[in-house]
């Protein structure tokens, strides 16, 4: 996986320091000590040093709170629902079978019902980019999780979006997998004929790694099915987008934003068309207008109904009106909507055509936090119109981020056939440029006055590091101060610093504003790795202060309080 260089026990310890750093308390329903996790990873080296090929070795995981996990309580969101399950749900034991160590059960949407991420008495789960607005959901503390570094993968679950529009929101990929693929034995059900186990990870690799190792069925779960892959993509592969009136009412920005997607992968090789996905949409608003919400009402109702004095307090209000409402639908209404939805979708998939894969943005808006506490259903209902149909269709989808508009993340998904899962992963490659590390040293350290810039280019934290012996740092007159780092062939010392993980686009903006004598060059660290950083020129180090042996910027900085 991209940036796995420390072991198991360091990953973990760092995990736990960024938990505290963040102060994002509400991400979180249970953490496991750090002791056990840490043991839990020392025994993951332990193995990988006798030889065991463990692909997800020293990776940290955060599971939703609606998968069980062996000595963390169950409560899907509610307190009183909470029980303690006596072993992993298989997505998780396969997991940490591969080497990943769990560290704890995030917040949810209660009972896995909503996009915003809010509907919880654990508190609304800010977004990682900008507190005032909503994380997404149900999966929100999950996405949160990753997008802030604290984990390197998630574990969420999909029935109407959620793990796709936390994805969007947060500026990191979101796998929905076709259904069955991953077993959802252990997972407490919204729908359970429309649940996914899903991941977030902030890379492709990392995702899809994960979620192949997950596969397969358990014998278990009655709708766990094998893959059936779909074949490669073709040379010049068909894919289909939305014609202009189903792109009205996005939020500001992102219709450009989502041309630019288009445009780039035509560029690509890509054939684009334009495709009327009214069935679809149709398709989608079943999801919550039909009788198939009564499937929720199986899932949760009897709970809900033998609690209702804990409705506003324990029991989300507006979660417990969508669940209880499911009781009205009668047999028959049901049936009439399965066809309905069995004839749009056989139109939906005919209006496709020979496309490989159906391209949107992922969700239309990104509101605050008191505009969906304004109109808690009306807000959320704006969230799920590319992403309600899918579930119902039996379909496999994959959101990715797509860049920026405004300062926050702007996301797109691939939506494709049963089992098209590795061929959307294939399309999605030519989305999702590379990312770039960075090495900082100085002004755009966490804390420091410029690390805005690494924030609003991209940039995720991903690790603190030191030079090699061979840098020496100076202090240069510039406002604010920053140092300047040199490679010195009379020797230097190891210098403090952090590694930034930039998207391609978000690097080239950030180092085309760099100002003299600032620069890009090779960094070697010191664990043997090279990575791009700031250098400066020669000319500005001279009569400049030599602070090498300081150690580092903060540390120079400190010394002068």
């Amino acid at each position: 996986m991209p940036g796995r260089t420390r072991s198991a026990v360091e990953r973990v310890r760092s995990a736990y320091a960024r938990i505290a750093e963040v102060d994002r308390p509400e991400v979180w329903i249970s953490l496991r000590e750090e002791r056990d996790a840490a043991t839990e990873a020392a025994v993951v080296e332990s193995r990988v040093a006798a030889g065991e090929p463990l692909a997800l070795a020293g990776l940290v995981v955060a599971v939703k709170d609606n998968i069980d996990v062996a000595g963390l309580p169950t409560t899907a969101g509610s307190r009183a629902f909470a029980y303690e399950p006596q072993a992993d749900a298989p997505a998780v034991a396969r997991l940490r079978a591969a080497g990943a160590i769990v560290i704890g059960k995030t917040n949810l949407d209660q009972f896995a019902t909503g996009l915003v991420g809010t509907r919880s008495p654990f508190g609304a789960v800010r977004n990682a980019w900008d507190p005032e607005r909503i994380s997404g959901g149900s999966s929100s503390g999950s996405a949160v999780a990753v997008a802030l570094g604290v984990v390197d993968l998630a574990l969420g679950t999909d029935t109407a979006g959620s793990g796709r529009v936390p994805a969007a929101l947060n500026g990191i990929v979101g796998v929905k997998p076709t259904i069955g693929l991953i077993p959802t034995t252990g997972v407490v059900p919204a729908c359970r004929t429309l649940d996914c186990v899903t991941v977030f990870a902030r890379d492709l690799v990392t995702a899809r790694s994960a979620a192949e190792i997950m596969a397969g069925p358990d014998g278990v779960d009655p709708l766990s099915r094998a893959d059936a892959p779909a074949p490669p993509l073709d040379a010049r592969p068909v894919v289909a987008v939305p014609t202009p009136e189903h792109l009205e009412g996005l939020a500001e920005g992102w219709a450009d934003a989502f041309r630019g997607v288009v445009a780039r992968l035509a560029d690509e090789g890509v054939d684009i068309v334009e495709v009327d996905i009214a069935p679809l949409l149709e398709a989608a608003s079943l999801l919550y207008g039909g009788a198939f919400v009564a499937e929720r009402t199986a899932a949760v109702g009897d709970f809900i109904g033998a609690h209702r004095d804990l409705i506003g307090t324990d029991l989300d209000e507006t979660v417990a009106g969508i669940v209880l409402a499911g009781s009205d639908a009668r047999a028959t209404d049901y049936f009439r909507d399965r066809e309905r939805l069995e004839r749009l979708g056989l139109e939906g998939r005919d209006r496709l055509g020979g496309a490989v894969a159906l391209l949107t943005p992922t969700t239309t808006w990104h509101p605050t936090i008191a505009e969906v506490a304004a109109d808690p259903v009306g807000a959320n209902s704006r969230m799920g119109r590319y992403t309600n149909f899918a579930n119902l269709l039996d379909l496999s989808a994959l959101a990715v981020p797509a860049g920026f508009v405004g300062g926050l993340p702007f996301g797109v998904m691939l939506t494709g056939a049963t089992f098209a899962d590795r061929t959307l992963a294939q399309l999605a490659e030519r989305i999702v440029a590379p990312a770039i590390d960075v090495l900082v040293v100085g002004a755009h350290l966490r804390g420091q006055p410029l690390n805005v810039q690494l924030v609003e280019a991209g940039g995720t934290f991903v690790d603190d590091v030191r030079t090699s012996a061979d840098y020496r740092l100076y202090a240069l007159a510039t406002t604010p101060p920053k140092p300047g780092l040199a490679r010195s062939s009379a020797g230097g010392a190891p210098i403090a610093g952090e590694v930034w993980r930039l998207p391609a686009a978000g690097f080239a903006r950030f180092v085309a504003a760099l100002p003299q004598p600032m620069g890009i060059g090779a960094v070697v660290l010191e664990d043997g790795r090279t990575v791009a950083g700031f250098l400066c020129e020669a000319l500005a180090l001279e009569g400049a202060d030599d602070i090498t042996a300081h150690g580092g910027w903060r540390a120079f900085r400190e010394s002068l309080a």
